[in-house]
């Protein structure tokens, strides 16, 4: 054992020594539909237009007040309620870290359906709170039942319902998921409505928002088509938001971030009609994917589809050996058996995907 060996196995937890990192596949040469990225860059005009904007920041300066005007405009654009308050993360990510923070009180429970975003449970890991996992019915709706029972037993400070989900893509049945909060509340619990692919969803959870105190929507600019600028951001009643944002460390969104999310949200009309492209491009996949034999691809109302196939490893490796990468999620749980998940891309990125798979089935 060498010396920094030894050091680690001192210094460094052993359950953080038993996890594996989150994986990234490296993508370059690929046509990338493994992670639900907007495909669509800005028109060349609003290219130059946003660079020469970003020159003009002051970067030798924290930023300060231009995070406070991007809170305001997210929140303008939200339709944030009275009452409420709106908090920056560096991604979604950065914002489950601080939710696992803020409420790893003794004896604590975090809960979700499973499968679902696979951070929660790994935050919760990483804080040593207990995570329970609760699994959907065999078409991933939410099993009222059995969510109803694991939050009668196990009273969860807070329960993860991501609308819509990943990597299923579904949004789930709004009487149910109102039943769910009316028992986590009842506990004083908190439930988070992560809408991360709401620009292409038919419904929202804003109107949860405002009549019940115990729910946060928690939302980010990167499926809006600004994946490499990392801002997430979450709504609550402002006694909350507050307490939760006292763990934020300061100056977590970059000062070119901030301006760019700002020029963002002046040209929403953009991104809207980019995410209507890729609405209607997802139902197109939808339809040519049911077309293939032995293919059966799920209902979506994000911006990917879910596909099971007869043998996703084979499948993955010769889509991959086409140029082609999507995402074999049939490790992350039973129920995602033989499954890839696919973004949804431009028109040729689709029309390579499906060529792809069709030559690997």
């Amino acid at each position: 054992m060498t010396p920094l060996d030894a050091c680690m196995q001192r210094v460094i937890r052993p359950d953080i020594q038993g996890l594996h990192a989150y994986a990234v596949q490296p993508s370059a040469g690929f046509v990338k539909v493994d992670t639900m990225e907007n495909p669509y860059r800005l028109p060349e005009a609003l290219q130059q237009a946003l660079g020469e904007r970003l020159g003009r920041v002051a970067i030798n300066r924290y930023p300060a007040e231009r995070c406070d005007d991007l809170k305001a405009a997210l929140a303008l654009h939200a339709g944030l309620p009275e009452g409420c308050a709106l908090m920056l993360g560096n991604g979604s990510d950065e914002l489950i870290t601080l939710l696992s923070l803020a409420c790893a009180v003794p004896d604590a429970v975090f809960m979700s359906p499973l499968p679902s975003f696979v951070m929660y449970g790994l935050s919760a890991a990483l804080q040593g709170v207990r995570f329970v996992g609760v699994p959907l019915t065999a078409d991933f709706e939410l099993d009222a039942p059995a969510m109803l029972a694991a939050i009668e037993q196990h009273r969860p400070a807070l329960l993860y319902l991501a609308y819509p989900n990943n990597p299923t893509a579904n949004l789930w049945d709004d009487a149910v998921i109102d039943r769910l909060i009316e028992a986590v509340g009842k506990h004083q619990g908190l439930v988070v409505m992560d809408e991360a692919y709401q620009p292409f969803a038919e419904r929202d959870s804003m109107d949860r928002l405002r009549h019940h105190p115990q729910v946060l929507v928690m939302r980010t600019m990167s499926k809006f088509g600004l994946a490499g600028v990392r801002i997430g951001y979450m709504m609550g009643r402002a006694a909350l938001i507050n307490e939760i944002d006292k763990l934020r460390p300061p100056f977590n969104i970059s000062v070119l971030n901030a301006e760019a999310g700002l020029f963002a949200l002046e040209h929403v009309d953009e991104y809207r009609r980019q995410a209507g492209l890729i609405r209607s491009a997802r139902e197109q996949l939808f339809q040519q994917l049911s077309d293939l034999p032995g293919v059966k691809p799920y209902p979506s109302q994000a911006n990917m589809v879910l596909a099971r196939v007869p043998d996703a490893a084979a499948a993955f490796a010769g889509m991959k050996a086409r140029g082609v990468l999507v995402k074999n999620v049939s490790a992350l749980h039973p129920l995602l058996d033989n499954c890839l998940r696919i973004t949804v891309g431009t028109a040729d990125e689709n029309r390579l995907c499906l060529a792809a798979l069709r030559a690997s089935l």
